[in-house]
């Protein structure tokens, strides 16, 4: 029995532990004590089975050096950042002003309040990063306002719960962070990797209200008139924008030909922005009425939070920061944001400040937890008995792609993206990457994966943020006096299914197509230290002597001779006497060296010990008379062909 238990430890505690997960037992803990436990168990079983389990007590002395690398990982900084400048600026109000200016923007037309939430939805999530943040922030603010203008209850709860949901995919997002840091890859690329299927989403949610406004209108009404208080004015938006298109280019082609084209698009694009909301601020302060109240409305709220995200994701795509950086960076300028709107107030800072914390202490205690899990299950060789189940699946790698996305899929509906990148990730990476699959593809995929699940009924994730700030029960609308209807459960669950069957379809595109993820590869990277080549300038790297006795150098800078014979010129005559690490000169590889010959060294060798380098080309010279006997033999020279004695 124990000898069966001891073959079979890693799936033993993998699905002791996931058992455990899925019952609801705390996370971080259920993963320390359950790695302790099996941790225990395996040194005691070690001397049954000591060829599968490697597991001895000094292992656990190098924890709290694992912990200390945890928390130094600058990779995860990136974490309590942008958790911070999206809590800021959703506490600051910046959802509403944007849902009530895109909702007058596409007001007009049908289904004008869900594209406004998509597309604010797609704005949060570039901005927070954060899932619950953005679907409570989207249903607090529109989910009554939908409701008022008699919107299906189905069609507003999935779209608040889809458009919220982007912050899994839509950069910076902290699955993509947290995704990079377990698969070793870079954030930057799994973040450019990331943008078109993001961008593809976004367009498919508006397609799909498209299609929907079409087929049953009355599902997703137009804005009465009377609602439409920014009035008309979209020419001259579209004029506006024409201008700063206009100043752009002159800055790419006249203004900044100077400057590097990261540089260049940089200032030209700042240029240009700047420009129009300048305008459009003294327009507003001095009444000029240059431009419509709509133009000069949108100009205003839109700018600073995509100047927030250009500054964010822009100098991370254009390789000026690391994440880390540009998230620093974003929480500042979501300050200077909050400050400029006159609504950063100590409450908001603080609470700011405490949901950071509790954020990034539960993320810390999960990785440590995690690590203690990983600590014993590699010592039990689970890695090795996961790599053979996987790499057994019949269909290569796209039978491994199907089964991790069934799985993922599904565990994903039971445990937070945290958990699953946690633990899961760093135990399929080896075996993606055995099989040729590029990982920040196989990232993409994973969090596409974890996105839809947290829409899937019963225990999607998002669908129990929606539900937390619905209503429950009937409600008066203050602003119009009506008896607004309760939102049930189920009308969360039918909303969200048609959005599910999108991010399914992407899943598949994605595995399809995989160029919509690996574009990033055609951006200009460093390669690494050990593929760097370095051409040999004329007279050697490291002070090195010229090769082929071309050069005008009287020797290296290490104390060598020319290396000679390997041109046309002869090589110049030894230096008397050797040269400083004691070496014999160097004989020609296909010419013969000039001056007097060298004598052979006393001991056969070199001062080094080492025999006198021959030509390439030329024959061995005959060996060497045996030296007359001595009362005092020379010592023999240093055979390289054995390993060191240190006895």
């Amino acid at each position: 029995m124990l000898e069966l238990i001891a073959h079979n430890l890693a799936p033993i505690m993998f699905i002791s532990v996931m058992a455990m997960l899925l019952i609801g037992y705390p996370v971080a803990l259920t993963l320390a004590a359950g790695g302790l436990f099996f941790f225990v168990v395996g040194v005691g079983l070690s001397e049954i089975a000591p060829s599968e389990i490697n597991l001895f007590w000094p292992l656990l002395g190098a924890q709290p050096e694992r912990v200390f690398g945890i928390m130094s990982n600058d990779t995860l900084l990136a974490i309590p950042f942008f958790t911070f400048m999206g809590l800021i600026l959703e506490r600051s109000g910046m959802a509403e002003d944007l849902l009530d200016t895109i909702g007058q923007l596409f007001g007009p037309v049908r289904g004008g309040l869900a594209y406004a939430v998509i597309l604010v939805g797609a704005l949060l999530a570039a901005t927070t990063g954060v899932v619950a943040a953005s679907v409570i922030a989207m249903g607090l603010i529109s989910l009554p306002i939908m409701q008022r203008f008699n919107y299906a209850p189905s069609v507003a709860t999935g779209t608040i719960v889809a458009s919220g949901t982007l912050a899994q995919i839509v950069p910076p997002s902290l699955v993509l962070i947290v995704m990079a840091d377990q698969l070793g890859v870079s954030v930057g690329d799994m973040y450019i990797g990331a943008l078109w299927p993001s961008l593809i989403l976004v367009g498919a949610y508006c397609l799909y209200i498209f299609i929907l406004s079409i087929l049953r209108p009355e599902l997703v009404p137009a804005l009465p008139a009377s609602e439409r208080t920014l009035g008309g004015g979209v020419t001259s938006l579209v004029v506006s924008v024409a201008a700063a298109v206009a100043i752009y280019l002159l800055g790419t082609h006249v203004l900044f030909t100077h400057l590097s084209d990261a540089n260049q698009f940089v200032a030209a694009a700042a240029l240009a922005v700047g420009a129009i909301f300048v305008f459009a601020l003294v327009n507003r302060k001095a009444g000029l009425g240059i431009i419509s109240h709509l133009a000069e409305q949108v100009i205003i709220v839109l700018i600073p939070p995509l100047a927030l995200i250009f500054l964010v994701l822009g100098t991370i795509f254009l390789g000026i920061a690391t994440p880390t950086e540009g998230g620093a960076m974003g929480a500042v300028g979501a300050l200077v944001l909050a400050l400029m709107k006159k609504r950063l107030t100590f409450s908001i800072l603080k609470s700011s400040v405490q949901a950071t914390t509790t954020l990034s202490a539960f993320v810390m205690f999960i990785l440590i937890g995690a690590r203690v899990f990983g600590l014993t299950f590699y010592g039990v060789n689970g890695n090795v008995w996961l790599e053979e189940l996987l790499l057994g699946l019949p269909g290569g790698e796209y039978g491994f792609l199907l089964v991790v996305t069934i799985v993922v899929f599904i565990l994903g509906c039971f445990l937070d993206f945290f958990e699953i990148a946690f633990i899961l990730v760093p135990l399929l990476a080896p075996v993606a990457s055995a099989l040729g699959i590029d990982l920040v593809w196989f990232g993409v995929i994973l969090g596409i994966n974890l996105q839809a699940s947290f829409l899937t009924p019963p225990f999607g994730f998002s669908l129990f943020y929606l539900r937390s700030v619905a209503p429950a029960r009937d409600w008066a609308d203050e602003r119009t006096g009506r008896r607004m209807p309760a939102i049930r459960t189920t009308d969360i669950y039918k909303g969200a299914i048609p959005f599910i069957a999108i991010n399914v379809a992407m899943i598949v595109a994605v595995i399809s197509f995989p160029y919509l993820v690996t574009h990033y590869k055609s951006q200009p990277v460093t390669p690494p230290a050990g593929q760097i080549q370095v051409s040999p300038p004329s007279n050697g790297g490291l002070g090195l002597p010229p090769i082929g006795g071309s050069g005008t150098d009287n020797g290296g800078g290490l104390g060598l001779p020319p290396l000679s014979g390997m041109g046309n010129a002869p090589a110049p005559a030894a230096p008397s006497g050797g040269n400083a690490l004691g070496l014999p000169p160097l004989q020609g590889l296909d010419a013969p060296a000039s001056g007097a010959p060298a004598a052979a060294p006393a001991q056969g060798g070199g001062g080094l010990g080492l025999p006198p380098l021959q030509g390439l080309d030329a024959p061995a010279p005959a060996a060497p008379a045996t030296p007359a006997p001595s009362p005092t033999p020379p010592a023999p020279a240093t055979d390289l062909s054995q390993p060191p004695s240190f006895n």
